[in-house]
């Protein structure tokens, strides 16, 4: 399958494929991927869904996860990684660039990139990762106002509603901004850095049959937990935000070392994807095929 042809591409809208999962009994894993390559490797592991985290954006850019992201960077984000998996994306919207009419053009521009949703968090400017500390939040009813309006904005997408009030305003506090969110047009909430099973379950209870996301990030505040215990919690989607990307950046730093060190990578080679493994990931000769002026490769033995 490659974008290129009209016959493989998905006839439904991303929001709609979204929303049919979230209807499954089960949970729905999202895992991140943080470029086109990650993308494709999730989707033939056989996950159904993709998260773009801005955390994983920021670093693969060089930069902290401190609000420094455009619109624009996140919606190149989107485009490689939906044209290259074709699967629905939950999109990091951050605080949504602004106010108002800043969270419009983000949801605007978020669709119109490929994404099928949209998570927004109710956090001030300069924000920072959901599991550090000191985080200044919004208003409950600012933060309202932006979710009303990513809702106008939405044709199809997602609105996921994160509050970080757990942290300061505790369980009552995270649970009450959640229901102004859902009055205002969330239609799933994300209760971020929750720090334990009790935690979790009390959220679920007090906020029966709405759709609820849980944030399996490492290295951070919440317990380690797998998909099917988060479910047994009443969650319906989880996520491993920037999974991907810790992975690669250790692999990356371990291949930058031996090159250095040694003066050739020959020592990692078992851990690298063969040219024939990478071809085959990104069907390369799928692609080749389709312009018969390119002469067939032959790959090196």
């Amino acid at each position: 399958m490659t974008y290129l042809i009209a016959a493989d591409l998905p006839t439904t809208a991303p929001g709609a494929r979204f929303r049919a999962l979230l209807q499954r009994p089960e949970i729905l894993a999202i895992p991140g991927a943080h470029n086109g390559l990650a993308a494709i490797q999730a989707r033939d592991t056989g996950f159904e869904a993709l998260y773009l985290s801005g955390a994983a954006v920021s670093a693969s850019m060089g930069l902290p996860d401190l609000g420094i992201l455009t619109v624009d960077d996140v919606c190149f984000h989107i485009r490689q990684i939906a044209r290259a998996s074709q699967l629905p994306i939950l999109a990091d919207g951050d605080t949504g660039y602004g106010e108002t009419l800043n969270v419009m053009h983000m949801v605007r521009s978020f669709e119109d990139a490929g994404a099928a949703a949209v998570q927004m968090e109710d956090q001030l400017l300069p924000k920072k990762c959901g599991h550090l500390n000191d985080k200044q939040l919004a208003s409950p009813n600012d933060m309202a106002a932006k979710v009303n309006a990513a809702k106008r904005a939405s044709r199809d997408l997602v609105i996921v509603a994160r509050t970080d009030a757990a942290a300061s305003e505790g369980i009552e506090g995270a649970v009450a901004r959640a229901r102004l969110y859902l009055e205002a047009g969330a239609d799933a909430i994300f209760p971020e850095a929750l720090t334990s099973v009790e935690m979790f379950r009390e959220v679920a209870a007090r906020l029966p049959g709405v759709k609820l996301l849980a944030n399996m990030t490492e290295f951070g505040r919440t317990p380690a937990l797998t998909a099917r215990e988060f479910q047994d919690l009443g969650y319906s989607m989880v996520i491993w935000p920037v999974s991907s990307l810790r992975v690669a950046a250790k692999a990356q730093e371990a291949l930058y070392a031996e090159i250095r060190s040694n003066g050739s990578p020959a020592a990692l080679l078992p851990a690298m994807q063969t040219r024939a493994e990478l071809y085959d990931t990104i069907r390369y000769f799928d692609y080749e095929a389709l312009d018969r002026s390119i002469v067939a490769t032959v790959l090196p033995s």
